[in-house]
């Protein structure tokens, strides 16, 4: 069964709910006060289905919205998801002022279907229906409401003159709407919330992409609270689940009514991320005024609405009918994705002005507004492999991951892999792991990693090489990029990895005469000095390099385990910690254990030194100590 949201649209009491009454059986104005005073003032909702050709149904949902200037807000709420529209003009009355606003919003929401309905048709003479019937074709002439290609049905709701035209004008019309994609990322703007007895917390919309099933979690936006949906509905019966394009209201589980309202919206849990920007190609009304940049609006995305300052790209002024790139910074988070739509209202007086599409909804929060632009107009205008390259371009050497590729687009992972599979094959775009990168970034990024290690050596000629994390840092990349950038430099004999060291081929310790003596006076201290070491600092002291360089010299002594420190203060030369363990193996010929004493008996040390060397025997597993003793193992 096919499903197809119809939205009414027109100016007030020209008969919108009367209509949907008319075709469908229900009353759409549910509350009270509009009852009383005969006019719809929040969006009503009714069903109703038709026998389509070869045997198909036609589930239709009605979307009924109130036409007075007062309620433009109401409608917006209601019209984002609508597949084709109702425009309903009266017969006594043409067109008049929201007949126009109504009409200019369907055009900047891009629906792309629709039927023109001259209601109170039974009010007017057969002369007055004609005449009517030319103004509004001459009003449409050029739209998607162009009699050439939409009907203009005459109808009566108060005598059922032309329901069946229109019926069967609606299944004709209906028949043409492509289906909105269920296997998509689930999205449902939430319209209404209320508590229903005995079930907890309601809420309605209609679902614009992908399936919702009972027992599934979900997630709210922008509070990213997890709910459980307890129940679904659509069109009023009991479901297993909804798919796109249908009315639906779901039980929650999880979360109180005051928790929710209009403008939220329901989706796949951990997929997306809330924003407080949008880039968007916006286009002016012909008879708005020109926009400035920086200017405050009303903006309005399927069920949300928020104030929005325009940040003009490449101008300071959009005129009537023009169309522009912007960024949209709103005042409250929203959810939105590529290719969401949306309305601008002015800031005071608040009529409508303009409209367009989301572009990209996770812009940076830097750079210059000029290099945002030719991004931009890739993501207007080209095919969905070519917005991914750009999108995995527009992160350089950082990468894009797959998640984050999701979270962008609104596309199914798979769909993404997809897209990238010919540039992957070609090797444009390569994958590490879960991260997307351009190969001409991986390309420029050995060039800055051989260049920083060359200029590291330049800088640091008594240092072996550059630490892996410390070249991560300087050249800010992932981990995985890096082991890429690492891998293939290496491979390609230009640059080494030792443990953790990055170093140029072959290069090591690059030392001045001053630095080489300097180094055997080091050296030559401690090996004569036996087990009765001076202080490290006493020997830098009479060094004839200064204090920076000296402690280079003493890393690489220690690195390369010519010296060996074992405390803070006490530093040894290999050549009398060897000669040690054979005293100590000697010593264990006569005797399993050895104290303090003994031990300074036998090296002809003073306990400033024994008990930070025994401890470092310890270390070393020569001895385990025991008491006030230690065993030679």
């Amino acid at each position: 069964m096919k499903s197809v949201i119809v939205g009414t649209a027109g100016h007030i009491d020209h008969g919108k709910t009367a209509l949907v009454k008319a075709l469908t059986g229900i009353d759409a104005d549910r509350l009270q006060e509009e009852k009383r005073r005969g006019i719809t003032i929040d969006i009503g909702f009714a069903h109703l289905e038709l026998p389509a050709a070869a045997g198909e149904t036609l589930r239709l949902g009605f979307v009924d919205v109130p036409g007075h200037e007062r309620f433009v807000r109401n409608m917006l709420a209601g019209v984002g998801g609508i597949d084709l529209v109702l425009l309903v003009i009266a017969a006594d009355e043409s067109i008049k002022p929201q007949t126009r606003e109504h009409f200019d919003i369907c055009r900047l929401l891009a629906v792309r279907r629709g039927i023109t309905v001259l209601t109170k048709s039974d009010m007017v003479d057969r002369d007055t229906l004609e005449v009517v019937r030319l103004e509004v074709e001459d009003f449409l002439r050029g739209s998607f409401l162009d009699a050439a290609n939409s009907p203009i049905v005459p109808v009566s709701s108060l005598t059922g003159a032309g329901l069946e035209e229109l019926k069967q004008a609606l299944v004709k019309v209906a028949s043409e709407v492509p289906a909105k994609d269920s296997t998509a990322l689930a999205r449902l703007p939430i319209d209404r919330v209320f508590t229903m007895k005995g079930f907890g917390t309601v809420v309605t919309g209609t679902l614009i992409s992908g399936t919702i099933r009972k027992e599934e979690e979900l997630e709210i936006f922008p509070s990213e609270k997890r709910v459980r949906v307890r129940g679904v509905q659509v069109h009023g019966s009991k479901a297993e689940q909804a798919v796109a394009g249908q009315r639906t209201a779901l039980n929650l589980a999880g979360v109180a009514t005051e928790e929710l309202a209009r403008g939220m919206m329901l989706t796949r849990p951990a997929t997306f991320h809330s924003t407080t920007r949008a880039d968007v190609s916006l286009t002016l009304l012909r008879s708005a005024k020109p926009l400035k940049d920086r200017a405050r609006v009303h903006f309005h995305s399927y069920t949300l609405e928020t104030i929005a300052e325009v940040v003009l790209y490449g101008k300071t002024l959009a005129r009537a009918g023009e169309t522009a790139f912007a960024q949209l910074r709103l005042a409250d988070p929203a959810l939105l994705l590529p290719g969401d739509r949306f309305i601008l209202r002015q800031f005071s007086p608040v009529v409508t002005i303009g409209g367009g599409v989301v572009l990209d909804a996770a812009p940076p929060r830097k750079g210059l507004k000029r290099a945002q632009e030719p991004f931009l107009q890739i993501l207007d205008s080209a095919d969905p492999q070519t917005v991914l390259k750009a999108r995995v371009a527009r992160r350089s050497d950082r990468g894009l991951s797959l998640g984050e590729a999701v979270a962008e687009t609104g596309w199914r992972r798979e769909l993404i892999e997809k897209y990238l599979g010919e540039s992957m094959q070609k090797g444009h775009v390569l994958r590490i792991g879960e991260l997307l990168v351009q190969a001409g970034a991986i390309e420029g990024a050995k060039l800055f990693a051989t260049q920083t290690v060359s200029d590291f050596h330049k800088q640091n000629p008594l240092v072996p090489g550059i630490g892996k994390e410390a070249l991560r840092e300087e050249l800010a990349l992932s981990m995985e990029v890096l082991a890429v950038v690492l891998d293939t430099l290496t491979r390609e004999g230009k640059l080494e990895v030792i443990g953790e060291l990055v170093r140029l081929p072959g290069r090591g310790v690059v030392m001045k005469d001053e630095e080489a003596a300097s180094k055997k006076i080091i050296e030559d201290a401690f090996a004569s000095a036996g087990l009765k070491v001076p202080f490290l600092r006493d020997v830098l002291a009479g060094l004839k390099v200064d204090k920076t360089r000296a402690q280079k010299i003493v890393t690489l002594l220690l690195r390369d385990k010519v010296l060996i420190k074992i405390s803070d203060e006490l530093v040894f030369h290999h050549g009398a910690l060897e000669e040690l363990r054979r005293q100590m193996a000697a010593y264990k010929a006569k005797s399993p254990k050895i104290d303090v004493a003994k031990f300074k008996d036998m090296t002809g040390v003073s306990r400033k030194y024994a008990i930070p060397l025994l401890e470092y025997l310890d270390r070393e597993r020569v001895t385990r100590r025991v008491g006030d003793e230690r065993v030679i193992l």
